[in-house]
Order: structure tokens, then sequence, then C-alpha cells
């Protein structure tokens, strides 16, 4: 009898100082992106959420799914149905991720009681007014003077570059950024959007006779393929190319790339702050800071250009 007793007084200690995960777990949030999940970049941001609201509170996610579904219809419709789950749902607070979330969804609840924390808006938000009493969050921004510093350390003639890039509008919102800060430096640099594999192979065909290239995002390119994209740089690629993207190292020579799990652990990071009671019109926006850079030899040993030490040295073979 009194054996049993002790097990009973042993078991309710446990249960006081180790309360269950689910009794812990007070707020909901709702992780909306404005992606789908397989795409790198939005698995990435997805990963830092997940690390920084594990355990603090029930998170739910939504894809739009609007990389590979490209048409404002498409995104209205996504749109709807986030709202529909916004109100059946409830939460606490919603992290978006990526221009379309904000543009079709955040900026329905402009000043509402609901909070909302957006990451990976490129290059301002200026467009969607944030922030709002309600909203913060991290503007997504590319190393673009970096990247042209290394360009003029090993492009000899250094006077046109091509930009190769789905036809998607981030991409778009991208290329205006390069190319205006390229014109101030005396460099003309041209784009060529597309849609397809065959678009892609012929735009990078034709972009030899330029000083460099960019190769920035496949994402959008619903046909692409990846052993066709690294015969195609192999057999006609004889031009330094370089991305923004991890993914793209493949097909490139050289890489400076932001860090998506930066930007959803700092959403992650920021939800907390304000469900433990900071106002999140007390919270600035800001942008992120976290840059990776990789070096593709194979690719260089195959068109014979020949790189400057302290890029070599600096940038890592591993990606």
């Amino acid at each position: 009898m009194e054996s049993r007793l002790l097990n009973i007084i042993f078991s309710a200690s446990i249960l006081l100082f180790f309360p269950s995960a689910h009794a812990q777990i007070k707020y909901k949030c709702l992780h909306i992106m404005s992606y789908h999940k397989g795409y790198a970049w939005n698995d990435g941001i997805e990963k830092g959420v997940e690390k920084s609201l594990n355990g603090y509170c029930q998170l739910k996610k939504f894809f739009m799914d609007t990389k590979r579904n490209t048409s404002v219809e498409f995104a209205q419709e996504k749109a709807k149905q986030a709202q529909q789950l916004i109100s059946s749902y409830q939460p606490d607070i919603v992290i978006a991720s990526d221009d379309n979330a904000s543009k079709y969804i955040v900026t329905k609840y402009k000043d509402s009681k609901i909070p909302f924390v957006f990451n990976g808006i490129n290059w301002t938000a200026k467009p969607y007014g944030f922030p709002y009493s309600n909203v913060t969050g991290m503007v997504e921004v590319a190393p673009i003077i970096p990247m042209l510093e290394i360009i003029k350390r090993n492009t000899p003639s250094l006077k046109k570059g091509i930009y190769i890039s789905a036809d998607v509008i981030t991409e778009h919102k991208d290329y205006t950024h390069y190319k205006e800060i390229y014109r101030k430096k005396g460099i003309n640099l041209n784009a060529i959007f597309v849609k397809s594999m065959s678009q892609w192979i012929k735009a990078f065909k034709d972009a030899q006779t330029a000083d460099f290239i960019i190769l920035n995002n496949n994402a959008g390119i619903n046909d692409w393929d990846n052993n066709t994209a690294k015969n195609t740089v192999q057999t006609y690629g004889k031009k330094l190319t370089l991305t923004n993207y991890k993914w793209m190292m493949p097909y490139s020579m050289l890489a400076l790339t932001k860090n998506a799990y930066e930007q959803g652990n700092w959403a992650g990071e920021i939800a907390k702050e304000v469900l433990s009671g900071t106002n999140i019109s007390d919270i600035p926006i800001t942008i992120n800071r976290e840059w990776h850079f990789y070096i593709n030899k194979a690719l260089l040993n195959k068109a014979n250009i020949t790189i400057d030490k302290n890029t070599e040295r600096n940038a890592s073979p591993v990606w």
C-alpha cells in the first residue's frame, strides 16, 4: 500500500514538473507561403519558421503555389482560401512569406487586430504600404554590389551583361534593381525572361556574346530538366556565369546566395516576441544579412576561365 502511494505521488510530481507539450502550447500560428513545398527557397524559409516556433505554438501552413501557377486569377483564388482559413482558424499571429502572400493577403488586413510578420519581400515593402500598425517584417535584398565587384575583378572587358531568369514577378522586380545599379556603373545589363526549357537553352546560347551572364532563378520554368541544363552549360558555356541562388550552382560558376532559413527563423523569433507582449508596431522593418559564397571549379575549368586568387580562396566548392 505504501509503495503504491509513493508511486502515485511520484507520478503526480512528474506531471507537475514536466507538463505535456500540448498543455504548453497556447498560441495558434499560421504560416502563409507564396510558393509550393519542394521549392528550395520556400523549404528553407519553412524550416526556419518551424525551428523557431517548435513547441511554442500550434503551427498551421498554407501554400499559395504561385511560382508554378503565375496567373493573377489563381493568386486571387488562393488569397480567398487563405482568408477563409484565417477566419476559421483564428490565428494569434500570421507569418507571410514572399511577395504574393503580402500582395494578395496581408494588404487585406491593414491595421487589423491580427499581427502579421512578413519575410522574403524583394527589395522594398513600399508597394504594399508597409509598415501597418499590425505589420512588420524582413525585406529581402540581393548582394548586387559584392557580385559586381567579383565580376569586375574577373572580366577583362566589362560593358555588357545578360540576366536570364524565369518569367515571374519577383525576377522582374530583381532585374529592375540590378539594371539600375549596373547602369550607374556604366554597364548595360539586358534581361531575357523565359517560360520553358527550350527558351532557357536558346537564351543561354545567345548570351555568350555578352561579357558575363547572371543565371538567376529557374523556378517558374515548369518543364525544367537538370540534366539538360547541365549539358547545355557544359557544352556552350564560355563566359563567366553567376547566380544568387544555391540550387543554380550546378549551372553557374560563382554564387553569392541569400539564406532562406535566416528569413524564416527571424520571422518565427519576431512572432514569439509579439506573442510574448511586444507591440508589433515597435519592431522596425529590417533586411536580411547572411550570404554564402560558392564556386563551381568544374565549369570554370571547362570554359577555361581563371578566377582571381581572393575569390577562389573565399568561395566554397561545396554547395
